[in-house]
């Protein structure tokens, strides 16, 4: 009695595992797998680069006399126009040298003069007028010289601006060639960032210096700049480090919105011509590398390494591992394992493009 409940438990046993096998099976057989291919076409994308924003002119205000400071006149973050007095270094010292200079320019006029009548009369020679003359020459050229000076006591605005903040105060002894301060026009600013060389490369391919690319900015509060700025500049060599050369764009700043020194991101267009794109959710990660199922002539799914060039919504553009002939596995992607044989259904990759689209809106 023992032995026949063993033997039929051991057959409702195999006859449930036969069963199992059975309808598994049955169910892989009936799943079907979306697959899809890539296609081409053109398209556009917006690369974005960490950029440094610079005033059109940036200079730094730096004392061209020894002395006092004797007045400032301005505050910092103030707007003055070319040719407003700045700051004041004590001029005593150099009023008297003036006037020492102009009672000596005075002294040697009156002596030529003097030696300009006598040899008109033939009373002194040549040579001695040409002295004289020589002297008033001199004494003139220094009543200039000190003039110059005196002036270099005031420190006036070369161009509508903005001071910076000061880096001396009133009552300072300073030296010649000192930092006061420094002063920025803002009414256009320079912005620079770095381009990769490949992207450099589909640049030039695509743009005239005739026609300047268009590009926007990016601010430190995740807000756009409300000007466009133009790309005007590409520096001449790489740098062998990063493998980048600068690009520097210039923007109209009317309302002063952007100060020297400012970060942001530049946003530019970069054409991709006859562009092999796929769907995003067709790929997955392994160890920082993308990959694709690829459907082979048998059926089966192979495992493939792709390059991606640039990324969209949705979608990549592949650079290389795929051609616009290969089928890819669109969704099901965790249900199969490489070399799997699979049934699956074809669909056309503009209606899966058009759906992501519509998804995404």
């Amino acid at each position: 009695m023992k032995k026949m409940f063993i033997v039929m438990s051991l057959c409702a046993l195999v006859s449930h595992t036969s069963c199992s096998s059975k309808k598994e099976k049955e169910t892989k057989e009936e799943t079907k797998f979306s697959v899809t291919t890539p296609i081409i076409k053109d398209t556009i994308i917006t690369q974005d680069y960490v950029c440094q924003i610079k005033s059109i002119r940036h200079i730094e205000l730096r004392a061209q006399e020894r002395g006092y400071l004797q007045k400032i006149y301005v505050d910092e973050g103030q707007h003055v126009k070319k040719g407003d007095l700045l700051f004041q270094i004590m001029p005593t010292l150099y009023e008297a040298e003036l006037e020492k200079a102009k009672a000596e320019a005075n002294f040697a006029e009156i002596e030529y003069k003097n030696t300009k009548n006598l040899a008109d009369n033939d009373i002194v020679a040549p040579n001695e007028l040409a002295m004289a003359k020589a002297k008033f020459d001199k004494a003139k050229a220094e009543l200039a010289l000190s003039n110059v000076h005196l002036q270099f006591t005031e420190i006036r605005a070369p161009y509508d601006g903005i001071i910076d903040r000061f880096h001396v105060r009133e009552g300072s002894l300073i030296d010649e060639g000192e930092l006061l301060s420094s002063l920025s026009d803002n009414s256009q600013m320079w912005v620079y960032y770095n381009v990769p060389e490949a992207e450099y490369l589909n640049y030039t391919t695509n743009v005239s210096p005739e026609n300047p690319v268009s590009v926007s900015l990016l601010m430190a509060n995740n807000k756009i700049f409300p000007h466009e700025g133009k790309v005007g500049t590409i520096e001449a060599e790489f740098n062998n480090e990063t493998g980048n050369i600068p690009f520097r764009a210039t923007f109209p700043n009317p309302d002063g919105l952007l100060r020297h020194g400012e970060t942001g991101s530049i946003l530019m267009k970069v054409p991709y011509e006859e562009s092999l794109i796929i769907p995003q959710k067709a790929t997955f990660e392994v160890l920082d590398k993308k990959y694709v199922f690829v459907v082979d002539k048998d059926n089966k799914v192979q495992q493939r390494e792709i390059a991606v060039a640039a990324e969209l919504p949705q979608l990549f553009i592949v650079e290389k591992g795929l051609s616009v002939d290969d089928k890819i596995l669109l969704e099901g992607i965790r249900m199969v394992k490489n070399g799997e044989e699979i049934h699956y259904d074809l669909e056309k990759p503009a209606a899966v493009i058009a759906s992501l689209e519509m998804y995404a809106e």
